[in-house]
């Protein structure tokens, strides 16, 4: 078995999208970054990448390669999966935890859930995601970015 932890923040602008665990969430403002900048997905692939000792997401999909721009980080997802199906792990389970001011996140967890397992092959079960502020300290207080933590718990397929 193997734990991995991953993190990942992006900053907040107008005239983005707000995607959170694949899920579109009204809000004023949205995630800056070269794909959909799915923060949540980003810390999680970074986290499967790093129990498995693969590397991590700007390896295998660098935003300086068009080919990524504006792409769903649930599919990117999807690829990493495979990768560590290839090599031999399966996912035991998966715990995020995202940092954000605003907007509130409670009513969207259980569709991100729904995604993740979706996309992963996992039971809805296998997965938590949290939400919590930073009680106005720092730059996610400040409502500047949006960061998030995964840790995820890999074990290697038998043979």
């Amino acid at each position: 078995m193997r734990i991995g932890h991953g993190y990942d923040v992006h900053r907040l602008v107008a005239g983005r999208k707000l995607i959170l665990g694949g899920v579109e969430i009204p809000h004023h403002l949205g995630l800056l970054g070269h794909s959909d900048a799915d923060v949540v997905t980003h810390a999680l692939m970074d986290a499967l990448l790093g129990a498995a000792a693969l590397g991590d997401i700007g390896q295998h999909f660098p935003d300086t390669d068009p080919a990524y721009a504006g792409a769903s980080s649930l599919a990117l997802l999807g690829r990493v999966m495979d990768l560590l199906a290839r090599e031999g792990w399966r996912v035991e389970n998966i715990d995020l935890t995202i940092l954000a001011q605003r907007p509130k996140l409670k009513d969207y967890i259980p569709q991100m859930r729904q995604n993740y397992a979706r996309a992963m092959g996992l039971p809805v079960g296998a997965i938590s995601v949290k939400a919590t502020t930073e009680e106005g300290l720092g730059f996610t207080g400040g409502e500047l970015g949006i960061a998030a933590h995964g840790v995820v718990l890999l074990e290697a397929l038998p043979g």
